[in-house]
């Protein structure tokens, strides 16, 4: 047989993870309320399903968006012929619009600078292709997105270099944190070549204040690195603060070069599209916009798509409905969670977008290491039959806290998921009045790491995870 390559073997795919691991267990026993009531809910995708409804009463009245309707079909022979990789010029005009609409009106994107992508991926990839070499590395703040490993270095050789953040002050970004990491890449001989951020944050749910931003543009300003901003959460803001845009900031602030900043959006999020796979660059630097759509040609959008979603955005009274109901039902689905874990003493780090919250579990584990982390994210996965994500898949510095996905469900899925928490919890105190050898919760926190490594249901993250078979793969989900 002969020998795969490289690049396809190596171990940056991320399947050997407990990030991958969760959404395995879910694959082999997902939850159904009538079918199989006992199922593992899925609360590890970042995947927004509350506003379903008003898109598909859209595409019920305007037939004529889709190639594939009696109304459209007329257009069917243009739109499915080769299109060029800048895509149709209806669809980068309403991508513009609707990014700006997206920020609340305030900066205004140029369709001429859009590159498209498969996804936010496939758009993260690209940037990394742009304007990174094999061995270079980006610092980012953590924790992070898991599969930015997988995202921004698979392929292309380009590593990342975690900037510690802690819960002390709520995990925000401090320029002695950006200049220790900095710091500590230049004395190992390691060539910075940029800065990635997510705004608003995946996983913590929250958004980077004006000053923070304009440190993070004056910092990569001040070592001509790249900034790379992932938006892609723009528009599920679902409190105050308001969102801050990399576009606002750098319009406000004169004598920086803008050829090292780079902004990446996409329609999963905020219009909750993952599936049709649209991921946009937007970049500053010309020489990088010519570059890019270049390699687009490797990850286009549909022009099918294309076409549907330049209806879809140019609605003005669609889009300004959507996005006012979305935050509304944001707002409402974040409440009920998190006021319905308060009940049983479980606090979350106060957040005010994205489709997830970071609920603080530090004080259930049984010793303050990773390794209390893994043997009580095993207990919730295998016992409590929920998939949230440990702290240490996103490179958290503070074991204890995990990512709890909260769109992606219907309201009885919620109760369910909730009655299960407290009922996990509530076995946990009532056992705290038996004698110490009687605990019978605290010890099943006592299992010990080693006893459970082997365990069928997840595999240790110290354990080099089956490569699942490609239709079954997590990696080929949308991005989350």
């Amino acid at each position: 047989m002969a020998t795969l390559s490289k690049i396809a073997t190596n171990d940056r795919h991320g399947e050997n993870t407990p990030y991958f691991d969760g959404w395995k267990a879910y694959d082999r026993n997902p939850f159904h309320p009538t079918q199989n009531p006992k199922g593992v809910i899925q609360m590890g995708l970042a995947e927004n399903q509350l506003c379903f409804d008003l898109v598909k009463e859209w595409i019920a009245k305007n037939p004529h968006a889709s190639i594939c309707t009696p109304e459209g079909i007329d257009e069917f022979k243009e739109i499915a012929n080769f299109q060029d990789y800048h895509g149709l010029p209806e669809f980068r005009q309403a991508m513009a619009k609707f990014m700006s609409r997206a920020r609340g009106g305030r900066v205004t994107f140029d369709p001429d600078r859009i590159v498209m992508a498969g996804g936010a991926t496939g758009a993260n990839e690209l940037i990394t292709f742009c304007i990174a070499d094999p061995g270079d590395v980006f610092l980012v703040p953590s924790p992070f997105y898991p599969a930015f490993v997988r995202d921004l270095g698979w392929r292309t050789g380009v590593k990342i270099f975690p900037v510690d953040c802690y819960s002390s002050n709520n995990f925000q970004i401090t320029r002695a944190a950006l200049e220790e990491a900095y710091e500590k890449a230049r004395e190992a001989n390691i060539n910075v070549k940029g800065l990635i951020i997510t705004n608003p944050s995946n996983p913590l749910g929250t958004t980077l204040d004006r000053d923070t931003l304009k440190t993070l543009v004056s910092f990569i300003d001040e070592k001509n690195i790249h900034l790379v901003v992932d938006e892609i959460y723009a528009a599920t803001v679902f409190n105050s603060p308001k969102f801050i845009s990399i576009a606002e900031i750098i319009k406000e602030m004169d004598c920086i070069n803008r050829d090292n900043v780079h902004l990446i959006y996409s329609l999963s999020k905020d219009m909750g599209f993952p599936g049709l796979r649209v991921g946009i660059v937007y970049s500053y630097n010309d020489a990088v916009v010519n570059c890019g759509r270049k390699m687009s040609s490797f990850g286009l959008v549909s022009s099918q798509t294309q076409y549907l979603l330049a209806s879809m955005l140019s609605d003005d009274e669609f889009i300004e409905n959507f996005l006012a109901e979305s935050s509304k039902r944001l707002a409402k689905r974040y409440h009920t969670f998190t006021k319905g874990l308060e009940q049983v003493g479980i606090n979350c780090l106060k957040s005010n977008a994205g489709l997830f919250f970071w609920m603080n579990l530090r004080h259930l584990l049984k010793e303050q290491t990773a390794e209390g982390e893994t043997v009580l994210w095993r207990m919730i996965i295998n016992d409590v039959k929920l998939n949230v994500s440990p702290g240490s898949s996103f490179h958290c510095t503070e074991p204890g806290w995990f990512r709890v996905c909260f769109a992606n469900m219907d309201d009885e899925t919620v109760q369910v998921a909730l009655k299960r928490i407290r009922d996990f919890v509530c076995r946990g105190q009532e056992s705290s009045s038996e004698p110490p050898k009687k605990k019978r919760w605290q010890q099943n926190l006592r299992l010990s790491f080693s006893s459970r490594i082997y365990e069928e249901s997840v595999m240790s993250p110290l354990m080099m995870s089956p490569h699942s078979p490609i239709p079954q793969s997590p990696l080929v989900r949308a991005r989350t």
